[in-house]
């Protein structure tokens, strides 16, 4: 596993988005202050490829060898299922959730926003079973992406590419959640954020999750979609910090 420790202060654990790496959520981590440990997630960044092994499970196994005692976690898209899983699955790890978009599909099951949400999947997983990894890769960023596919330059698209297959690894966990996290009770302070122009099937997870956490509260961006942690970096560092100080 690589990570890296910025800054001083209270710890915080960050867990960047599928088919990042750490060095995405550094301005938050600057935004926000403290020392943030920062890792790259399995096949990801200078992180050893991935082994195989159930892949939210491994990148919580990640996750937890970065906390020293309880700790504030931040995470983002799938970061953020990481975050919750962790929380939920080792309580003496985190005192505080930051959730920014968690991508647990589970959560809005039942939902016309979850079923929206699979008919427009299916062209990605379609490429995926043809092997046609560019495309896959190109339709998961048309999705959840920041900018165009063809404004991105061509060593990031084979950055893109070349991991494009972990997104399918890490469908199992987050769409049928076996471990059942999403239906656990959390008492601990937790913050969602999210963007107003964001997937509608992301409110109807928040929504979700919402019935489960006993303090907890939602925050919606505006103008901003699901890349917001690096789009909309000072408003999502506003939110948290003001959340940690009991003002939001």
């Amino acid at each position: 596993m690589h990570k890296v420790t910025v800054g001083h202060g209270a710890p915080v654990v960050m867990i960047h988005c599928m088919l990042a790496r750490h060095e995405s959520l550094l301005p938050l981590a600057g935004a926000i202050g403290g020392r943030a440990t920062l890792f790259d997630l399995p096949g990801h960044g200078r992180s050893a490829d991935w082994d195989g092994a159930p892949y939210q499970a491994q990148a919580v196994d990640m996750a937890a060898a970065c906390c020293d005692g309880p700790t504030h976690v931040i995470g983002h898209s799938f970061g953020a299922t990481v975050a919750l899983r962790l929380a939920v699955t080792r309580p003496d790890l985190v005192n505080r959730l930051t959730l920014i978009e968690p991508v647990y599909f589970a959560a809005a099951r039942g939902t016309a926003e979850h079923a929206d949400h699979a008919a427009g999947f299916a062209p990605f997983l379609a490429a995926m079973q043809l092997g046609q990894t560019d495309a896959a890769a190109a339709r998961f960023n048309a999705l959840w992406g920041a900018q165009p596919w063809e404004d991105i330059p061509p060593r990031v698209q084979r950055y893109l590419s070349g991991r494009i297959h972990l997104v399918a690894a890490s469908g199992p966990e987050i769409e049928d959640d076996p471990a059942g996290v999403t239906a656990a009770l959390l008492d601990i302070p937790v913050t969602l954020i999210r963007g107003a122009d964001s997937p509608p099937v992301i409110g109807a997870i928040h929504a979700g999750m919402m019935q489960n956490f006993r303090n907890a509260a939602d925050h919606v961006v505006a103008g901003a979609g699901h890349m917001l942690p690096l789009t909309h970096t000072a408003q999502v560092a506003a939110i948290i910090r003001a959340a940690g100080s009991g003002t939001g």
